[in-house]
């Protein structure tokens, strides 16, 4: 069920909506990051596979260093590894890159663990890959920045992601969890507008998402009804 408190109220430690773009094509990058609306950028294998980039640390090293030239605040690099000592190797060689380095790590058990000797060496600290509602109690119990549930494969579930994601919330607030929820798999800007009323305000969001922020034709036709006008007036 939907909850209409005030959603300073669902977020004690209320502090401002933070927005990431979901991708790691520089070129759409490129295209974002300069119109401010973003925080940071948010990767994983999975998207640096889509974007044909080698997922190594000296690549990732060159892929951070060109967000942070387009005034990204934060970058988002998920480790690697099949054990607990590698996916805390790799983490420590991401992590040193900058210190605007947010390591991103699986939520399994063996994850879990890599984190929290991350976190033990004042790493900062993204658990991804939530699934269900009890598992925001391991971000929060470790003190990890943020926990990134996957709204949208949590509908493709079957079950009411929107709700799951609210629940979240609450739990988290509940507990006085400084974590961040950053929801992320979002599908549609509606998402994002009806998770907000509820307290959210940390996502991440492809590009295809991003562009429907200022696909609204009313506004579009004003811009060009202003420019127009303004060039009627003698407007060079």
């Amino acid at each position: 069920m939907i909850n209409n408190q005030h959603p300073k109220l669902l977020e004690p430690n209320y502090r401002g909506i933070r927005l990431f773009l979901d991708s790691a094509d520089t070129q759409q990058w490129q295209n974002w990051l300069p119109t401010g609306l973003f925080y940071g950028v948010t990767t994983n294998p999975l998207l640096l596979e889509k974007a044909q980039v080698t997922c190594s640390v000296s690549q990732l090293k060159d892929q951070a260093r060109l967000a942070f030239s387009l005034k990204a605040q934060e970058v988002q690099l998920q480790t690697w590894g099949t054990t607990v000592d590698s996916l805390v190797t790799t983490g420590k060689l991401l992590a040193a890159i900058d210190q605007r380095i947010v390591v991103k790590v699986p939520i399994t058990k063996m994850g879990t663990e890599a984190a929290a000797r991350l976190i033990a060496e004042g790493m900062r600290i993204t658990l991804t890959g939530v699934y269900a509602i009890h598992q925001v109690f391991i971000a929060a119990a470790l003190g990890a920045d943020y926990v990134a549930p996957y709204l949208g494969r949590i509908n493709d579930l079957g079950r009411n992601g929107r709700e799951d994601l609210v629940a979240m919330q609450q739990a988290i607030a509940g507990v006085g969890s400084a974590t961040r929820i950053l929801v992320a798999s979002i599908r549609s800007v509606d998402d994002i507008t009806l998770l907000a009323t509820q307290g959210m305000n940390t996502f991440t969001f492809s590009p295809l998402v991003a562009a429907a922020f200022f696909d609204v034709t009313a506004t579009n036709q004003a811009a060009t009804d202003f420019e127009q006008a303004a060039r009627r007036q003698g407007a060079e």
